[in-house]
């Protein structure tokens, strides 16, 4: 066969005045490589693909090599066994993050999107959760999934595990805290140093595990005993590798701030220092990013909503830039806050604190009588808090307390007039139609020794609204700006329901004698009406679970799709750069635009916002888990000390191996699973959201009433199993008796007369403590 003849690239990369702004001695882009593959068909070596492109220097050659490794590791290209390269859908090959079980098996979720793909005990061997991979389709398994096999891990993402040490015959090894790591990690003699059985320790992977090896790894931090204070929150920090340590570049760039705005940072920018601004937050809350104020006009409100000007601090591609990318958020523990910026900032510099400048980016919007906004415009300016707020006291002021009154009177009218803005944007919610569910939210109060003292509901009021509705506000004014302005940036997005969850939902609420009204595509509004019509049924809990659990989750994307659940058109977030990424970002494109900047010229592509809101999204979800694993690991230290002890609830979950009861007044979940309940066979309706008793017709549904008795807290599995509470005579007793009076340990197993699934226990998603919009 003749051999394939190369010719140089006369083509001119589009993407060739990007990469000379980023790079001093620029190669062709990423996307000029892989429409070279393409248009060549066939994989080329280095070599090859330098001389097509036309690089022949050293300098050259070499940030070649650069790119292609970094393209090969981003899962764009593949290296074969010939160290030739080629894009990988040309291989029907599959790129995607693994996600691991707690059974050993795991999925491959694609980069595209798409369907999951089954990965077995097998294939799991070699990757660990969160390792990314290129996959091959293989078939489909038992239960009709595509399946896959491993071909290349492209990311190692676990570098360390976090568990208890046991030690078997001079031989250690580490058990995971994480359910997602199924294979504990071997520690040999040498490497365990100065450690107790059982300890919580940190073991740095030096051995990836392999198709035939386990993981090898070596202890290097020792947390501590099982029970120690804290323990949870370390725990989750280090298995979510949630970052708490700055890296030294980061540390260098922030040693010269000061904690003043310097005076030349204030040249160029609207002076709002004589307006009376104030933030309003959380007693308990350290870092303000936004203050407001509101004033009439002859045709209605002009508000104003300061936001710190992170953006000035923060430069594109600075060491403190790429942390606070990698972090994307920062993490709200029970018991501590891990910051994406650091202090001197989060609480310093970009934090609004009373009567000291700040510099601010503001949006100010006009406001008709009805509610409507009719102009906005966005500007950078410096400002002066005149008060730090808290959400309580406003809420008095505003029912006519005199002694806090009197306190802040200064302060009170402007106050009133954000309060009858406040009205009309409440009333102008209702009349869009955004879903407004009655949730309760908790918050964990710890006595003097870190021990969980009680845990209690936050309450919300009218200050809380308020300030919501102000930024919302602004979010949607800045959403309208960036499009207006077609300046590419990150938008908030949440879609409607899938198909199928609509289905069912209409299903289930057809048994009660409800519709939802909107046919094939219900509106946010149409929700709203089905929200108010059953605002006095008893069962209306019920009725509201399944609707929000028939909604997807919203997400960070470079389309606008709009929200489905605020029901606005277009929708971002740039009211919290100090804690949010995505917000930064938005900053970033509000002051590009303003400054007349093209498309072309701005820092980011279309591509690298989506992989940016893909990864912002990513790392909120991070956020959420780490967050919820500390909070069940003290729900279940909370309740150690109660088994035996009866409690009324709610319950909050059906599936087919039981139910989950939220405890009244006290907000924590449990399992009644379903060998506890009588005997009886149990039969499971999704869609009717209950289990009914094939002997004795007993129906335990979604919302239903249920007292239970406490049989067993698992800290280690964060589980807490309950039984209905008529049975505790006997089969509770006789649970203490065989556990020895000891909590933690497995009590009797009764046979079970239901039929029962094997799936494993996946408790009820806890939604993520939010602050204001």
């Amino acid at each position: 066969m003749a051999k394939r003849k190369t010719k140089r690239s006369t083509d001119r990369d589009p993407y060739q005045a990007r990469e000379a702004r980023k790079y001093q001695n620029p190669i062709p882009s990423r996307e000029y490589i892989m429409e070279t593959l393409e248009r060549e068909g066939v994989p080329m070596d280095m070599q090859a693909l330098a001389e097509r492109l036309d690089l022949s220097s050293d300098e050259q050659l070499e940030a070649l090599r650069r790119r292609l490794r970094a393209m090969e590791r981003d899962g764009q290209l593949v290296c074969n066994r010939k160290d030739n390269y080629c894009l990988v859908n040309k291989r029907d090959l599959i790129v995607g993050r693994v996600i691991g079980h707690a059974d050993g098996f795991g999925f491959l979720r694609p980069d595209d999107g798409g369907d999951d793909l089954y990965l077995s005990f097998k294939e799991m061997r070699s990757v660990f959760h969160d390792d990314r991979a290129v996959v091959r389709v293989t078939g489909m398994d038992r239960r009709n999934r595509l399946e896959g096999a491993v071909v290349e891990v492209l990311e190692r993402n676990t570098r360390t595990v976090v568990g208890r040490l046991y030690m078997e015959t001079g031989v250690g090894f580490v058990v995971p805290d994480s359910k997602r790591l199924s294979k504990d990690v071997i520690i040999p003699s040498s490497e365990i140093g100065d450690v107790s059985q059982g300890q919580m320790v940190v073991a740095e992977i030096l051995d990836q595990p392999t198709k035939r090896t386990p993981p090898i790894g070596r202890i290097v931090e020792v947390l501590g005993d099982h029970m120690g204070p804290g323990m949870e929150t370390d725990i989750a920090i280090r298995t979510h590798s949630i970052r708490v340590e700055w890296p030294d570049e980061v540390a260098g760039q922030i040693s010269g701030l000061k904690p003043e705005v310097a005076e030349a940072d204030k040249q160029g920018r609207v002076d709002l220092r004589h307006l009376p601004l104030v933030t309003i937050d959380g007693a308990d809350a350290r870092d303000f990013d936004d203050a407001v104020y509101c004033e009439p006009k002859p045709k209605g409100w002009r508000l104003l909503v300061c936001i710190a000007d992170v953006s000035h601090y923060v430069q594109p591609g600075s060491a403190l830039d790429q942390e606070a990318r990698t972090r994307g958020n920062s993490v709200y523990f029970p018991d501590r806050v891990v910051p994406m910026l650091p202090e001197i900032l989060s609480n310093g510099l970009c934090s609004i604190n009373p009567q000291v400048d700040r510099l601010c980016m503001t949006c100010e919007l006009y406001i008709d009588k009805s509610g409507q906004v009719t102009r906005s415009r966005f500007f950078p300016a410096v400002m002066r808090s005149h008060a730090r707020l808290i959400y309580d006291d406003v809420a008095a002021m505003l029912e006519g307390d005199p002694k806090l009154g009197k306190k802040h009177a200064d302060l009170l009218p402007h106050l009133q007039n954000l309060n009858r803005l406040y009205q009309l944007l409440l009333a102008q919610r209702v009349e869009r139609g955004a879903i407004d569910f009655d949730t309760t939210e908790t918050r964990i109060e710890f006595n003097e020794l870190k021990r969980v003292e009680r845990i209690v509901p936050v309450v919300r009021n009218d200050a809380h609204r308020l300030i919501e509705e102000c930024m919302l506000a602004a979010n949607v004014a800045a959403a309208r700006f960036l499009l207006r302005k077609k300046q590419p940036a990150l938008y908030r997005i949440h879609e409607g329901p899938a198909d199928e969850k609509l289905t069912d939902l209409k299903g289930f609420l057809g048994e009660l004698g409800l519709s939802l009204p909107g046919g094939k595509k219900p509106r946010a509004g149409d929700y709203a009406i089905l929200l108010e019509r059953i605002r006095e049924r008893p069962d209306r809990h019920l009725i509201q679970t399944v609707l929000l659990r028939s909604l997807s989750q919203a997400l960070y994307s470079s389309d606008n799709v709009g929200h489905f659940g605020l029901s606005y058109q277009a929708y971002t977030h740039f009211t919290s750069p100090i804690r949010r990424y995505p917000d930064l970002i938005v900053h970033r494109a509000i002051k590009h635009a303003v400054n007349q900047g093209s498309v072309d010229d701005f820092d980011y592509t279309k591509p690298a916002l989506q992989g940016l809101g893909e990864h912002c999204s990513s790392t909120e979800r991070k956020a959420d888990e780490a967050t919820r694993d500390a909070l069940d690991w003290l729900k279940c230290e909370y309740m150690q000390d109660k088994v035996g002890e009866t409690f009324n609830g709610i319950i909050t979950s059906v599936n087919s191996f039981g139910v989950f009861v939220e405890l009244d007044e006290i907000y924590v979940d449990g399992l009644v699973h379903i060998t506890a309940l009588d005997n009886d066979y149990y039969h499971y309706d999704p869609v009717g959201h209950r289990l009914t008793g094939e002997r004795t017709g007993k129906v335990l549904r979604l919302g239903d009433p249920l007292s239970i008795v406490v049989a067993k807290v698992n800290l280690d599995d964060r589980k807490i199993d309950f039984v209905p509470a008529k049975t505790s005579a006997g089969g509770a007793a006789k649970q203490r008796k065989d556990r020895g009076g000891k909590s933690g340990d497995s009590p009797s197993k009764s046979k079970p007369r239901g039929k029962t699934s094997r799936k494993k226990r996946v408790d009820k998603k806890q939604r993520p403590k939010p602050k204001k919009a």
